[in-house]
C-alpha cells in the first residue's frame, strides 16, 4: 500500500469507523451515567440556588486555596497543555475546515504562528507533567497502566500534527496518514478510558454543586 492509499484509507473508512465507535462510546457512557438515577430526595430543599451547578463548574476549574503553591506543576502544566489543545483542535484553520464539513459551521482561525505555539507548549507541558508523575512517589505508585495510555494517546496527535506541518521526519503524506490514525486512535479511546473526563467532568461537578446546595452546604 503506497503512502497515498494509506493516507486515503486514513480520510475515508478508517476516519468514519472512528467516528461511529467515538458516538456510540459516548452514547454509552452518557447513558450509563444518567440513567443511573438517584432516589427521590423526599427532604425540603435548605436553599434555592439555581445556579450552584454552574457555579461549583467555575470555582473547580480553578485551583482550590493553597493548591498552586503545593503542587504548580500540576495545575501550571494542566492548564498550559488544556489550553494548548484546545487552541489547536479548534482554532487551527484546516481543523475548523473539517468541522465545518461535518457541522457546517464555520468560525474564524488564529495565526498559524499562534497555532504552532500552542502545539510546542502543549507538547511540553505533557512531557513536564510526565515527568512530575514518574518523580512524585506516591502519583507514580497511583498511576495505572490507564494513565499512561491516556498520555501517549493524547501525545500522539499533536506530535504527529506538528511533524506533518513542518515535514520533519518522514515524507509527508505518510506524517499526515498517521496524525489522521493517531486522531482516529484517541477517538476510540476517549469513551472507554479516562479521557471521558471530558464529558463527565463537568456533569459530576454540576450535579454535587447542585446537591451541596441543597443541602445547605457550601461548594
Amino acid at each position: 500500500m503506497s503512502h497515498l492509499d494509506l493516507l486515503t484509507f486514513a480520510r475515508g473508512s478508517a476516519l468514519n469507523w472512528a467516528l461511529m465507535l467515538f458516538v456510540a462510546g459516548i452514547g454509552l457512557r452518557l447513558f450509563e451515567i444518567l440513567g443511573l438515577g438517584r432516589k427521590a430526595d423526599l427532604a425540603r430543599p435548605r436553599t434555592i440556588t439555581p445556579g450552584s451547578g454552574w457555579r461549583t463548574i467555575a470555582m473547580r476549574s480553578l485551583p482550590a486555596e493553597g493548591m498552586l503553591k503545593r503542587d504548580p506543576v500540576t495545575y501550571i502544566g494542566g492548564y498550559v497543555f488544556h489550553f494548548g489543545l484546545l487552541v489547536t483542535i479548534f482554532f487551527f484553520a484546516p481543523h475548523i475546515e473539517f468541522f465545518r464539513s461535518i457541522t457546517s459551521l464555520v468560525w474564524p482561525g488564529l495565526p498559524t504562528a499562534l497555532i504552532d505555539a500552542s502545539v510546542v507548549a502543549a507538547i511540553v507541558a505533557l512531557g513536564v507533567l510526565l515527568a512530575h508523575r514518574l518523580n512524585n512517589p506516591v502519583k507514580r505508585m497511583l498511576s495505572g497502566i490507564g494513565d499512561y495510555v491516556a498520555w501517549g494517546a493524547t501525545l500522539l496527535p499533536l506530535l504527529t500534527g506538528y511533524l506533518a506541518y513542518h515535514h520533519l521526519l518522514t515524507e509527508y503524506t505518510l506524517m499526515l496518514a498517521l496524525h489522521l490514525f493517531s486522531i482516529e486512535l484517541l477517538l476510540v479511546l476517549l469513551p472507554f478510558t479516562k479521557l471521558f473526563h471530558t464529558f463527565s467532568l463537568f456533569i459530576s461537578r454540576w450535579y454535587n454543586g447542585d446537591w451541596f446546595a441543597s443541602k445547605g452546604v457550601a461548594s
